[in-house]
């Protein structure tokens, strides 16, 4: 497989992952991927009128650390301009918002998700 390819494929995984347990948890997945000119979402999921923005990192190993370290203060940045374009774009009602962080490790004995609520 290319090496953008894997990457794409282990990021999908990671999706499918983080978005199966927020579904477990009662969570309403409003959408995945959503673009616009600014960049991407990953993951955008509502419950008793919270919207979650949660961006999604994924690793086969441990030798780039674990995702939640990867969500640097510039990509906090990026990720809340999205988050008011969405806002802006898709009717939502007045409530809360959050950002949280999965950090998602597929491995050779299954996936496993840590998630950060609220991680800024």
């Amino acid at each position: 497989m290319a090496p953008h390819a894997a990457r794409a494929s282990l990021g999908r995984a990671g999706e499918d992952a983080a978005a199966a347990l927020y579904a477990r948890r009662g969570f309403r997945i409003v959408a995945r991927n959503w673009r616009c000119a600014l960049g991407e979402l990953d993951l955008i999921v509502e419950r008793e009128g919270t919207f979650i923005f949660c961006e999604v990192k994924a690793r086969r190993g441990d030798g780039f650390g674990g995702g939640y370290e990867a969500v640097t203060a510039r990509k906090q940045r990026k990720l809340r301009q999205l988050a008011e374009v969405f806002v802006a774009t898709v009717p939502v009602p007045h409530g809360n918002l959050r950002f949280d962080v999965a950090s998602v490790h597929v491995g050779t004995s299954g996936t496993s998700v840590e998630l950060f609520e609220d991680a800024f």
